[in-house]
């Protein structure tokens, strides 16, 4: 995958600007229809990224870790139908997310999973070109996940971990700071939106979405803690 910057992460806005618009309308519309009963995870910034970079990296095989309420999940789903290709494999130990998931965004590309994935290790697929980490946020999971995930997928795998920087720095003994510090040791660079760690990739990408007009929030949350960045 190609450095993730900011002037990437505009030409992608770019490059996808009308499906993007289309994905924005129906999630939006979709959580205003559902209420309560949708509890959403992911802010705009990070949501959108992840969309983009689904679209532009066209993965075969996208593996979920955490889906609670299902937000993630349609919006990887939206990126892999409107690439006409991949399927996401999704771990979670509530089935919230079955009874979320539209069947026209689920029928023939969505494996889901119920279960601790500690425990289904063995049904992360071998071939994942994207994983995506949203679960359980304890530093204990995350070594579990450096220590037997990671390796379990191949080397230089894109990669996304969620609530990372709620703050400048993550909190102690938390996944975030174990993250954060094993990415440091392996020299890996991140790129994140969070508007506390980077409020400058904030700021510019708020410029530029509203040059496209597509600076109407999908929710009302503006943290987008999550990172990106590729394995070694």
């Amino acid at each position: 995958m190609d450095a993730i910057t900011t002037d990437h992460i505009r030409t992608l806005y770019q490059k996808y600007e009308k499906d993007l618009r289309a994905v924005r309308d129906a999630q939006r519309q979709f959580l205003q229809d559902r209420g309560k009963s949708m509890k959403a995870q992911l802010d705009d910034y990070e949501a959108e990224i992840t969309y983009l970079l689904l679209r532009d990296l066209r993965p075969d095989v996208v593996v979920e870790i955490g889906t609670f309420y299902g937000w993630s999940t349609m919006w990887i789903l939206s990126a892999l139908r409107d690439n006409e290709a991949g399927h996401l494999h999704s771990f979670d130990i509530v089935d919230n997310v079955v009874r979320n998931v539209p069947a026209e965004l689920s029928e023939g590309r969505w494996t889901f999973t119920k279960g601790d994935v500690r425990e289904h290790l063995g049904k992360v697929p071998a071939e994942a070109d994207y994983l995506f980490i949203d679960a359980d946020h304890g530093a204990r999971f995350a070594h579990w996940y450096i220590d037997n995930l990671f390796p379990a997928v191949p080397p230089h795998t894109p990669t996304s971990v969620h609530d990372v920087f709620h703050g400048r720095r993550p909190k102690p003994f938390s996944e975030g700071s174990v993250i954060v510090k094993w990415l440091a040791e392996n020299d890996i660079d991140f790129f994140t939106a969070s508007t506390a760690k980077a409020p400058e990739v904030t700021r510019e990408l708020a410029e530029f979405k509203a040059g496209l007009e597509l600076d109407e929030p999908v929710r009302d949350s503006d943290h987008n803690p999550m990172i990106f960045f590729t394995l070694p």
